[in-house]
């Protein structure tokens, strides 16, 4: 009966020891590694690739419209200057007497001297008035963008782009009392976005300087 006893101190080892192994194990089956080792899948993947694909074709997307639209905006500004210069110069013809209120008229209206039409943009010919048949052997008007230093009319500036998708229609109407003309000025040009765009100026004339 004795060999069959065990010491209180043995009893005490063997449940410690039993404590240490059952530990162990727990560690081991709680292991972060084991969490850690799982990679992503081949459609986690595809899915990702699919969403960042979508977001970079919509920020392409964004920088061709914002393109576009500052293109319009120069193409605008351009058409509105075209026709504030032909405008002045109708009344500048008339101011300096060069020519006489009978010419102020399309081709066609008593001695008019305006081209009817859409022409293309020249200069203005040897009369000094745009709008006019000597026009076609002025050449044609150019526009000239800023070099790298961003100042018009330095030596880095490129070569002057000539105006050939803009076109000019110059139009003068009669009112109901002799000394009045109407003048509508039709500036026609082509967008970035392939559609005919136009800029209308109106205004009237009177004989009397």
């Amino acid at each position: 009966m004795a060999d069959c006893k065990r010491t209180d101190m043995e009893t005490t080892m063997m449940e410690t020891t039993r404590t240490m192994k059952g530990s162990t194990q727990n560690n081991q089956m709680l292991s972060p590694t084991r969490f850690c080792q799982r990679g992503f899948t081949l459609i986690e993947v595809l899915i990702s690739t699919f969403v960042i694909t979508i977001g970079l074709i919509a920020l392409l997307g964004a920088f061709a419209v914002a393109m576009a639209a500052t293109h319009s905006a120069k193409q605008d500004m351009v058409a509105k200057q075209l026709a504030q210069e032909a405008m002045e110069s109708i009344v500048t013809a008339r101011e300096t007497a060069n020519s006489t209120w009978d010419q102020i008229q399309n081709v066609g209206a008593g001695n008019g001297i305006f081209v009817v039409g859409f022409v293309p943009i020249n200069k203005a010919g040897a009369d000094g008035i745009i709008g006019t048949a000597d026009d076609a052997v002025a050449g044609a008007e150019t526009t000239q963008d800023p070099g790298p230093d961003g100042i018009v009319g330095t030596a880095d500036d490129g070569v002057p782009t000539p105006l050939a998708n803009f076109q000019r229609n110059i139009s003068i109407t009669p009112t109901a009392t002799g000394d009045l003309r109407n003048v509508t000025i039709t500036i026609r040009y082509s967008s970035a976005q392939g559609t005919t765009r136009t800029y209308v100026l109106s205004g009237m004339i009177s004989q009397y300087r």
